[in-house]
């Protein structure tokens, strides 16, 4: 039988996010491809589904759930996953299965420490603390706002930087772990389709943190960065689109959007869910990859799991440098830019020769990302092989 290999994110509560639910799900695809047997466990408490009156609201929870299961389902997950509700109760593998479960596999990934139930975390031989949003839960430690790395024993991040001289974001004290954002390839194939004219990008406008000051700086989101590159379109032959989560509160920064020739696709269908998500990447020319302040103003060496699948999908990827260049090679497949001028000049390069960076691209993935092995990778550090 196989050994089980648990990894505890959040899904459910964010229904309509197919690309948000794919990254996690990467690492139950690469843990299956490795011959584990991979448990997706989530949670869904009532303040977690709160109605537009600010009280729990059954109609929303019902939302989530069924859309947890449709993504299990088209993940190829049935009998993997465990979505944890009140008291015992559970939707999928049992609370009592999943604690055993977690008793008997190498470690239990936890994604953000999102899992907290302390019976659960208590059976683990070593619990993961998986950080996806390098700076945030660092800073907040450093400065005593929270204490998200307690109760963990290893520490494994997705900022390439985290720990290295240039770095700005704290370490706590802790050894951390760089990797990769994995990529099932299995999943994630070339495409022969030809490609699409525009420059892509899914992505959050603000997401669920504001900005953070830390010594003396204050560290921003994305629409802090995107803002610089406004006139992007204006300045190239090319289209752009982007799927945005962002709110109608920010109308002016819709407005100046569509004013210099951004294109606001049509969310739900770009990522409402797995199969559309990939549709959107795949129909792209290349991605434009614009990222948070933070993880720019901090030198992260963060690199997005979103693009992670353009590359996969052999689409060319144009990111902005957080200082992933130490580790990744950049200039074919993968562009990096840091102003606009070198925005403009990496949105031609890749015009110009676009079978050739879409041909590197696939390469980069194989070669970096293949989540088997990052994840191998990772395991190996973390002594749970």
């Amino acid at each position: 039988m196989k050994t089980p290999f648990p990894v505890a994110a959040s899904i459910a509560q964010r229904p309509g996010y197919g690309g948000h639910a794919c990254a996690f799900l990467q690492f139950a695809w690469g843990l299956a491809e490795l011959g584990y047997r991979p448990l997706l466990i989530d949670r869904l408490s009532d303040e977690m589904v709160m109605g537009e009156d600010g009280a729990p609201s059954r109609r929303a929870k019902e939302t989530s759930i069924r859309w947890f299961l449709d993504v299990m389902k088209e993940a190829g997950l049935e009998g993997s996953y465990s979505l944890l509700l009140e008291g015992d109760e559970a939707v999928g593998v049992s609370r009592a299965e999943v604690k055993q479960a977690i008793a008997d596999a190498p470690a239990l990934i936890n994604v953000m420490g999102f899992l907290q139930e302390e019976d659960l975390l208590e059976v683990a031989s070593q619990r993961v603390f998986l950080d996806v949003d390098p700076g945030f839960p660092h800073i907040w430690n450093e400065l005593g706002l929270a204490e998200p790395f307690a109760g963990h024993d290893r520490f494994v991040t997705v900022g390439a930087n985290v720990g290295r001289p240039e770095c700005l974001i704290p370490t706590g004290g802790l050894e951390w772990t760089a990797i990769r954002p994995p990529v099932s390839l299995e999943r994630w194939t070339a495409t022969a389709e030809r490609p699409g004219s525009a420059f892509r990008s899914v992505g959050s406008w603000r997401g669920p943190y504001g900005p953070i000051e830390y010594e003396g700086r204050v560290m921003g989101l994305r629409v802090h960065e995107f803002r610089r590159f406004f006139e992007l379109p204006e300045r190239v032959g090319a289209p752009f689109e982007v799927a945005l989560d962002i709110d109608p509160a920010d109308s002016a920064d819709i407005e100046s959007l569509e004013a210099h020739g951004w294109r606001l696709a049509d969310s739900e269908a770009a990522a409402g869910s797995l199969a559309g998500y990939q549709r959107f990447v795949r129909g792209a020319a290349a991605e434009i990859g614009i990222a948070k302040n933070i993880y720019v103003e901090t030198a992260s060496g963060w690199f997005s799991d979103r693009s992670a699948c353009f590359l996969a999908s052999g689409r060319p990827v144009l990111a902005q440098n957080t200082g992933f260049g130490e580790d990744l090679p950049v200039g074919e497949g993968l562009i990096s830019f840091g102003s606009m001028n070198e925005a403009v000049a990496g949105v031609e390069a890749i015009l110009a020769d676009q079978a050739r960076h879409s041909r590197e691209a696939r390469a980069l993935a194989e070669e970096f990302f293949d989540a088997r092995k990052v994840l191998a990778e990772m395991l190996g550090e973390i002594d749970a092989g």
